[in-house]
Parts: structure tokens; sequence; C-alpha cells
């Protein structure tokens, strides 16, 4: 397995995990979680630069206007993303957000096809069409436009595509979207703390989860930043079924939240199609492995 392609398929299984998160932070508003993700994470990625040294790039971004602007436009989605995702969660609309996550790697792959040219094998056309069922299903089984699922979806298939293209590294780029919310994200934060906000009645492991959302919110952009630059966007549109799926599993075997035949026959379609596009991703792998054996 390459490098980019197991970066990108731990940053998914960390998001998959993400409701056990959320749950230890249940108490606080979905505002005040947002601006923790944020200040905490640039305070994570700016001790790594600091202790690695990396302050070079700062100097030539700040003097290419398309690089900051890239950095604004996928602070914007990154930050929509979030308000988005933890709104529909503190508000009972985890079949919304959980759609989204399931239409975004369709989403992705789109995005892949029109404005980056990449081209399908037969055996992936298949694939996205099982899963492309699978969501149409679930889409349909909702019964209400899945406004929720589309914003979580078009954000966060927009901001991986910039990332692919932005001409700047995965770390910088985190620190730098961050960097540009900050002006915002602190003065904010700072306000609700002392206005009422959940921390001035917080147990100290709130405290405690809420910085931990530093690195966890860290970590997992930074594997897919990683991902993302060295892996068709096909290819991360379909590798990102993990975090939902995750989710799914979370939901009926910890949580126990009741499953409905008519949601479970969707995920069996998306599920079929990933096991096309896996079986079809190992045969090309071994094949490869054999043609350069036999070259030697």
């Amino acid at each position: 397995m390459s490098s980019g392609l197991l970066a990108a398929a731990l940053s998914y299984a960390l998001w998959g995990l993400f409701p056990l998160y959320f749950r230890q932070v249940a108490e606080v508003p979905a505002l005040e979680i947002v601006l923790h993700r944020s200040v905490w994470s640039l305070a994570f990625v700016a001790l790594i630069l600091l202790a690695q040294r990396r302050w070079a790039w700062i100097g030539p971004v700040l003097r290419q206007p398309r690089t900051l602007a890239v950095g604004a436009a996928c602070a914007l989605l990154l930050t929509t993303n979030w308000l988005v995702y933890v709104w529909a969660v503190n508000h009972g609309r985890v079949l919304e957000a959980s759609l989204g996550y399931f239409i975004n790697p369709l989403v992705n792959v789109a995005l892949g096809v029109i404005f980056l040219r990449e081209r399908l094998r037969a055996a992936q056309q298949g694939a996205l069409v099982f899963a492309a069922a699978g969501v149409a299903w679930l889409t349909w089984t909702a019964g209400v436009p899945p406004w929720i699922a589309l914003a979580l979806a078009f954000s966060f298939g927009i901001y991986g595509l910039l990332r692919k293209t932005a001409p700047i590294g995965a770390l910088e780029g985190l620190a730098l979207e961050t960097a540009l919310l900050a002006p915002l994200a602190i003065p904010a934060l700072l306000w609700t703390s002392l206005h009422g906000g959940a921390l001035q009645h917080a147990s100290a492991s709130t405290w405690a989860w809420l910085l931990f959302a530093g690195p966890l919110t860290a970590v997992p952009l930074l594997l897919f930043a990683v991902g993302a630059r060295q892996v068709t966007l096909a290819t991360m549109g379909l590798l990102q079924y993990l975090a939902p799926t995750i989710q799914f599993f979370l939901a009926v075997w910890l949580f126990g939240e009741p499953l409905q035949p008519a949601r479970l026959a969707g995920f069996v379609l998306i599920w079929i199609g990933l096991a096309i596009y896996s079986a079809e991703s190992l045969w090309r792998l071994r094949q490869g492995a054999a043609a350069a054996a036999a070259g030697r």
C-alpha cells in the first residue's frame, strides 16, 4: 500500500470514530466546539512547525495572492463543514449528516472527472453505479430534500479538490487555513467564554476534551492532505466510505440506534460497490507486482 493511500485511509478511519469524541462534549454548543477546533488546531500545528523550524514558507506565501485566496477558500469550506456537521448532530439530524458523507465520494469522483480529467476504469464505473444506487436509495428513504447532506458533501468535496491542487504542503496548508481563521475564531472564543459560554461551568474533563480537539482535528486533516496530493480523487472518493461505515457500526453496536431494513438496503448496495472496487484494485496491484518481478 502506498504512503498516500495509507494516509487517506487513516484519515477517513479517524473521522469515522469522531462520534465517540462528540459524546464527550455533548453539553458544549456547536459553535463553541467549532471555535475550539479552530483555535487548538492552530496551536497544535504551530508547535509542530516550531519544533521542525519550518517557517521559511510563510514569506513566499504572503507574497502569493492566489495561494492566500485558496487558503481562505479552504478555511471557509472547512468551517462550513464543521458547523453544519456539529449542528446536524446536536439537532438530531444524524441521518442526513451521514447521508452527506455517502454523497461526498460521488462528488469527489465528479470533481476529479470534470476538473482533473481523471478517467475511470470499467470496474470503477461499475462500483460507482452500485454506490450511486445506494446513495439514491438512502436519499429517497429520508423523505425530505437532503440540504444538510448536500452542504456537507459539496463543502468537503470542493475542499479536497482545492487541497489537491494547492501549491503548498499538507502541514503548511493547514497552518495557513487555521491562521486565516484565527482573527475571527480567537476573539469569538474569548467572547463566548466570558459571556455565558459552556466553559464557565465546564468540568476539568470537558476542558481536557476541548483542548484535545486540536490534535484530533489536525491529524486527520494532515493525513487527508497528504493522501489528496498523492491519490486520485476517484480513489479518495471511494475511500471516504470508510468514515460513514465506521459510524454505521458505532451507531448500531455501541450506541444502540435502531436499524431500519430500508436503510440497511442502501448500505448493502454501497458495500457491494466497495467490494467490486477493492477486488479490482487488488487484482491490478498483483498484476503490477507480477509484471515488475518478470521484468527483473
